[in-house]
């Protein structure tokens, strides 16, 4: 196993974790721009409504986006567990 291949594994582990997190933060970060502008406008200062909000537009996202996530992270593992053998050699 050589150096490159190891950063290989590494960037694409890290890409993994951003393509599965990041419609889930982006989604998160829409709603809390969204409810900080209600905020400012209303001039409402209460915590829970920002957390609530979130929380319902993330778990709503995981039931829609869940199966692509895992097919994305049985993939990469797929991918791994593929080159196991090859890394004894």
């Amino acid at each position: 196993m050589t150096q490159d291949y190891i950063i290989y594994l590494a960037r694409e582990a890290v890409y993994t974790v951003l393509l599965i997190a990041g419609p889930l933060l982006a989604g998160s970060i829409l709603v809390g721009l969204l409810i900080s502008i209600f905020q400012a406008t209303t001039q409402i200062q209460e915590q829970t409504l920002t957390f609530v909000p979130k929380l319902i537009v993330i778990l709503t996202m995981v039931v829609i986006l869940g199966p692509w996530m895992l097919n994305i992270l049985v993939g990469f593992t797929k991918t791994l567990f593929e080159t196991i053998p090859k890394l004894g050699m």
